[in-house]
């Protein structure tokens, strides 16, 4: 068992929206860091589903997006 600081409660969170949103209205995805998962979330409708993928997931889906 992994023993560590707990992830931060949902109103902690920090999220970020697409630097792409603002040239369609604003609608977009947002992600936060939540330690060792980075969760992601519409814009449109934040309370509805979060998805939570793993951190080393997460940086391999951006490198591969990135075409690094």
């Amino acid at each position: 068992m992994k023993t560590g600081s707990p992830a931060p409660a949902a109103g902690e969170l920090r999220w970020f929206k697409s630097s792409y949103s603002a040239g369609n209205g604003g609608d977009c995805v947002e992600v936060a860091d939540a330690g060792t998962a980075v969760l992601v979330r519409d814009s449109k409708c934040p309370d509805v589903a979060i998805l939570s993928v793993p951190s080393a997931q997460w940086t391999a889906f951006v490198r591969m997006a990135a075409g690094v």
